[in-house]
């Protein structure tokens, strides 16, 4: 029997394509392993979506040759399909396998063995209907990712992803319904709808909305979850939806990516910062105890300091709980690249420690402001400290001291208090302490 191990970087919707791949090895006898040091089979599902992104793919690429140089390697995914001369030069690399046909790697390498040169195999990303034929695969989660939509026609002036993952084109209704009826008799009880732009997505007379409606008729599904979802796209009936307090889950996840109008514009965002506030404050006040999420990037090319303040300014006067800043980078073949006006890299460091500070606070107060609050938390494991910790519907982690096995058990929690854990900075974490109901 051969081992395969899998490192996937990026998104949820990388990680939802890694669970079809062990799907897809498994039913060909293979043993998903996480010790590279055992595996036949190293696959190391790639992202180009930053800078930095893409230096951490090379330098795990190149740390799994020397650990296990007897190792066959494959490179795949986004990175691979848009920079593969990046990495054809690395020696160990067997395999470099583009997006589109990275669901086929289970039939690309019939057997792990190490290669004289690397075999590339790229195919153009084309505009057809998804489907997929397996199941993910998530041994370790209570939820899993399910993968509903692929592409992006937006390109924004700082993205790669058309480039990576070509048009938008969503997947097959009922081939959606198949994969979650699947994963949740096989004990998942929630599911979180990814892809790239998922807002979009189309199949027939089918939208996003219908969707939900369709999977929460399911009856072992217990909480659906969306991830990110531009603001544009979303349809009133999916907060609705949210507002009912059923399956769907209280929280959403909108990038702003600026707060400065002028900034947006450089972006080619699809709105500006008075339609962004509009739709953030209708959803509050529609959702009870709504969590928010949202992505800021700092130092994109002609963001002065007002501009900058105008971010800041956003991110402090709406309630969110995530925060997620990207220092901009200028990837190769998008919009920004060529862009005047660059701002410093001292001066990049600086606002993002200032966003950072502000990421941190934010969180602070959304998660002081639910203490005496009842949730449903999905529990997952036992943390350091013995504690079984889960996430309430708004997405806030929750540990409750208790001698139960929790594992995979929706329980009603009261919030009692708050803690951080590690240090003060980006090494700090929240947590909510809670009591059993």
């Amino acid at each position: 029997m051969y081992k395969v191990a899998f490192e996937t970087f990026g998104c949820r919707l990388n990680q939802a394509e890694t669970a079809t791949l062990h799907r897809q090895f498994m039913a060909k006898g293979y043993e998903v392993t996480d010790d590279p040091l055992s595996a036949d089979l190293y696959v190391v599902n790639t992202c180009n979506l930053t800078a930095p992104a893409t230096s951490k793919c090379r330098r795990k690429i190149r740390s799994v040759i020397r650990l296990n140089p007897d190792a066959c390697v494959a490179a795949i995914g986004c990175y691979a399909q848009t920079d593969a001369a990046d990495l054809i030069d690395i020696e160990g690399l067997d395999y470099i396998v583009g997006t589109a046909d990275k669901l086929r790697l289970a039939e690309i390498i019939p057997v792990p063995v190490k290669l004289p040169q690397p075999q590339v195999v790229l195919s153009p990303v084309v505009k057809d209907t998804v489907t997929i034929d397996e199941a993910g695969h998530y041994p370790w989660n209570t939820r899993a990712n399910i993968k509903i939509q692929e592409g992006c026609d937006f390109v924004c002036a700082f993205c790669i992803v058309p480039r990576s993952r070509g048009r938008a084109r969503s997947r097959e209704f009922d081939d959606i319904m198949k994969e979650a009826r699947v994963l949740t008799e096989s004990g998942h009880r929630e599911l979180v709808i990814t892809g790239v732009n998922i807002g979009t997505y189309r199949d027939g007379n089918h939208t996003l909305a219908d969707v939900l409606r369709r999977l929460a008729d399911i009856d072992s599904l217990e909480r659906i979850r969306l991830s990110s979802i531009e603001p544009t796209t979303i349809e009133d009936a999916v907060i609705d939806h949210m507002a009912e307090g059923g399956k769907l889950c209280p929280y959403a996840h909108v990038p702003a990516q600026s707060g400065d109008d002028g900034v947006l514009s450089a972006m080619r965002r699809k709105y500006n910062t008075t339609a962004y506030y509009r739709f953030m404050e209708d959803a509050i006040a529609r959702v009870p105890n709504i969590g928010l999420g949202t992505d800021i990037i700092v130092g994109f090319p002609g963001e002065d300091e007002a501009a900058f303040e105008n971010s800041c300014e956003l991110m402090r006067s709406l309630p969110f709980t995530n925060i997620h800043v990207f220092s901009f980078s200028a990837r190769p073949r998008t919009t920004a690249h060529n862009l005047p006006h660059k701002v410093p890299a001292e001066e990049i460091r600086r606002r993002s420690a200032t966003m950072h500070r502000i990421a941190e606070m934010k969180k602070a107060d959304f998660y002081g402001d639910q203490e005496g609050f009842e949730h449903r938390v999905l529990f997952e494991e036992r943390d350091e400290n013995g504690d079984f910790v889960g996430f309430t519907d708004n997405y806030v982690k929750v540990a409750v001291e208790t001698p139960e096995d929790l594992s995979n058990q929706l329980r009603n929690v009261r919030v009692v208090g708050v803690t951080r854990t590690g240090k003060t900075g980006s090494g700090a974490s929240l947590i909510a302490a809670g009591e059993l109901l």
